[in-house]
């Protein structure tokens, strides 16, 4: 390989390389992040009210964002600061909103563990029902269940 074509390859890494480990950034992804305000309940990129209040300005402000060449995390950063957390369509990893990603995990987690205790003990029950069964009856027994039989037919 020529010399120049390896400095030419080096600075396309060394240009291509903060594209690369950012990510550039799209309008829909910062719009599917943020929640349309007027009551909708959906993400702004899928806000369907025509001329809607709060989608319409929300896309223009994140287009502007993404056209300035702010990363995902600064663009959501200022949304949250300038309309709160209530903004983000998804609740952040920190503080305690970390109990809205873990306690669903640990509910399941609980439910699961009360489901096998509870199939362990019915399981346990049948068990030991199974093997408290009557046993067979010794000679002597047999013997005077015939008499009484025989007993009470003559009768």
């Amino acid at each position: 390989m020529a010399l120049s074509s390896r400095v030419a390859l080096v600075a396309l890494l060394a240009l291509g390389s903060p594209l690369l480990a950012s990510g550039a950034v799209t309008t829909k992804e910062i719009e599917e992040a943020l929640t349309c305000q007027c009551g909708c309940g959906l993400t702004v990129h899928s806000c369907n009210h025509l001329q809607c209040g709060s989608g319409i300005p929300l896309k223009q402000e994140a287009a502007g964002l993404v056209a300035e060449g702010l990363d995902r995390d600064t663009i959501l950063g200022r949304f949250q600061s300038k309309y709160g957390e209530k903004i983000l369509a998804a609740p952040t990893t920190e503080g305690f909103n970390l109990t809205a990603w873990v306690l669903p995990f640990v509910m399941v987690g609980a439910g699961t563990g009360v489901i096998l205790a509870a199939v362990r003990r019915w399981t346990a029950r049948d068990a030991a029902a199974e093997t408290s069964k009557p046993s067979e009856l010794d000679a002597a027994d047999r013997r005077r269940l015939e008499e009484a039989l025989r007993r009470s037919d003559e009768e």
